[in-house]
């Protein structure tokens, strides 16, 4: 499972049946003190994200497993929307 901040969505007019009506969200690594990180995962929203927000992504089996996706090709989900990250400092 990852943190990471929805940056944008992607809009495709085809594609696998099962994925229709699906949002999909461009989503990108970030730290857990919020520092953008390298790289960029396109996940489904199970949750309706939205741009601007910090969520937890998960992929590969574990992202088959979120609720409605059992069936769908899919490698990355959006599973939760984050209130609030708490670091304890040493």
């Amino acid at each position: 499972m990852i943190l990471a901040r929805i940056v944008g969505t992607v809009v495709a007019t085809r594609k696998d049946e099962r994925l229709v009506g699906r949002k999909l969200l461009v989503a990108r690594a970030i730290s857990p003190r919020g520092k953008g990180e390298s790289g960029y995962v396109v996940a489904v929203d199970t949750v309706d994200a939205g741009v601007g927000e910090t969520v937890l992504v998960v992929s590969g089996s574990s992202a088959r497993m979120a609720t409605g996706l059992k069936d769908c090709p899919v490698d990355a989900a959006v599973v939760g929307i984050v209130d609030a990250v708490e670091i304890a400092e040493d």
